[in-house]
């Protein structure tokens, strides 16, 4: 896989996070690992969204939490978007010409910690849109024109045969309300929590998934 290099003063970004990338977490560090990536890089910009990184994941996690969803789905909705800060082609500008895989270095990320339900709300919430932008066509006005640019970069609406291909995956209901937490969470007036209120409920589905003393 290829990708587009750093345009905006995001690889500078990335790279502060290369160290613990390539160093891997554990069962043992990966919650803060996490919250980590919050703190150093979560006051970047949001893709031209009147947010931060970090305002923009934790406000869909705090509408999921409001909303009484599982945490499993909580816990989606506030990393869903952590691939921004571990991709190798760094984080998307209103310039790119090329996508830049975010959702797949995310999960890439989580997988060894989270659940199914979690990892593929956060690689397939980019063909969430797509799917959504081909079955539901009033979706589109949902997009800011950030999202809509990546929109194109990403392939736009899926075809017939990636809709059916897609509505397979077990997960998909979960993914759709990750993908809608995605697009509310760009509100610049909303107050929520930090990190630290979640990360509770980010160890509790990480134990609930590897059991009792297993090893990641």
């Amino acid at each position: 896989m290829s990708g587009p290099e750093a345009k905006d003063g995001t690889a500078g970004v990335n790279r502060a996070t290369d160290a613990a990338t390539k160093a891997g977490p554990t069962r043992d560090t990966i919650v803060d690992f996490l919250g980590d990536i919050f703190e150093r890089c979560g006051d970047a910009g949001y893709l031209g969204e009147p947010v931060t990184m970090a305002q923009h994941m934790l406000q869909g996690a705090w509408l999921a939490e409001q909303q009484g969803l599982p945490e499993e789905v909580i816990v989606a909705a506030l990393l869903h978007d952590i691939g921004h800060f571990t991709s190798e082609f760094g984080t998307f500008s209103m310039q790119d010409t090329q996508d830049r895989y975010h959702e797949d270095a995310g999960a890439e990320v989580l997988a060894d910690f989270f659940p199914s339900i979690v990892t593929d709300c956060v690689r397939y919430h980019v063909a969430a849109k797509r799917y959504l932008c081909a079955t539901r066509p009033s979706y589109n006005d949902r997009l800011s024109e950030a999202s809509k640019h990546s929109l194109i970069l990403q392939g736009g609406p899926m075809s017939p045969e990636e809709v059916a291909k897609f509505e397979t995956n077990p997960n998909l209901e979960r993914i759709i309300q990750v993908r809608y937490l995605d697009e509310a969470g760009k509100d610049p007036e909303m107050i929520t929590p930090d990190y630290g209120h979640f990360a509770p409920m980010v160890r509790r589905v990480v134990d609930r998934h590897l059991g009792p003393g297993a090893e990641a």
